[in-house]
């Protein structure tokens, strides 16, 4: 089959590439490589796609023509967005890079021959503070991420309920993982204790209460989409983890692994952080049978090997 990525030189977009070019499907990715983290990071994302056979093209989804990049393509997979809460990121960027650019490349894709679906990749930002519920709950978004991720997913569900658009939309849960954005939790948490550095923890956030997610459990629930594409038309599905981990165990688990305590910095509790969240998992349990199986430890393990590996003493890391 043959599939385009968006976002193909992130995080998640990197690890779908390898996993799909893996099951040996025809994989095009596209990606506009901002300055919002290292580029440096991105092409060595990039770099692993192309070893594996994927082809990357560089492609501004708000601007750039699409008509090339979804030539024969039969699956999308929508994962670039403007990621984050980040109050110094202008509002105008998350209206650009996930609203603007969703509807584009929508629009476009509903003019694809061959398409047989769009998978739109949303948050469980937009439940707001506490996401905790079903996918029937209301979305109450406490950030402008959480906003305009959601008027994104409501778009290209409108495109399915209006004329049949086979699309669908997947709501992360607190992903993680080797390939991590820098300013993350365990990639900022990782790289302060392997450097003796002070690392800043937010008012509160010890307790906040996440369903950490190993990427591949994520890739697992994508792939799993992929063979249920008709039950998934017009679904929302929660995919992540349903067990919970506080902020502070998280912390403990890297600190054991690495066998050394953080250095930590307070700084005030940061607007429009989640509280809690939960992935409530049974639809998609029962839609596609999707079960997450990578423990706190063993993600996490994974997660410091490679930041030894690829970030530690490597100057390009931290451009």
């Amino acid at each position: 089959m043959r599939i385009l990525i968006t976002g193909v030189a992130g995080f998640i977009g990197s690890h779908l590439a390898d996993r799909l070019l893996g099951l040996g499907h025809e994989v095009v990715g596209l990606d506009c490589f901002t300055d919002y983290y290292s580029r440096w990071l991105k092409d060595l994302n990039a770099d692993s796609v192309r070893q594996k056979g994927g082809t990357v093209l560089e492609l501004d989804l708000a601007q750039d023509r699409l008509e090339a990049a979804l030539d024969g393509v039969e699956l999308v997979y929508h994962c670039a967005a403007q990621p984050g809460i980040s109050h110094t990121t202008p509002f105008d960027d998350y209206l650009r890079n996930n609203i603007i650019a969703t509807r584009r490349l929508a629009r476009q894709a509903m003019s694809a021959p061959g398409l047989k679906c769009f998978v739109n990749v949303s948050t469980s930002s937009v439940y707001g503070r506490h996401a905790a519920d079903n996918e029937e709950a209301a979305p109450k978004p406490t950030s402008h991420y959480g906003v305009t991720k959601l008027a994104a997913e409501q778009l290209v569900l409108s495109y399915q309920r209006e004329s049949g658009f086979p699309a669908c939309s997947l709501r992360l849960f607190s992903v993680y993982g080797p390939r991590e954005r820098p300013e993350k939790l365990y990639p900022k948490l990782i790289g302060c204790i392997l450097r003796d550095q002070p690392f800043p923890l937010y008012e509160g956030s010890r307790e906040h209460s996440r369903s950490f997610t190993y990427v591949a459990d994520i890739v697992d629930g994508f792939v799993a989409v992929m063979d249920n594409m008709d039950a998934c038309f017009g679904e929302i599905l929660n995919i992540g983890s349903d067990i919970e981990t506080t902020t502070g165990r998280g912390i403990d688990i890297v600190e054991q692994i690495i066998g050394k305590k953080a250095k930590i910095d307070p700084h005030p509790r940061r607007p429009g952080d989640q509280l809690r969240t939960y992935a409530n998992i049974e639809k998609a349990r029962r839609v596609l049978g999707y079960e997450p199986t990578t423990t706190p430890e063993e993600g996490l393990q994974a997660a410091v090997d490679w930041y030894r590996e690829y970030i530690l003493n490597n100057p390009m890391a931290q451009a």
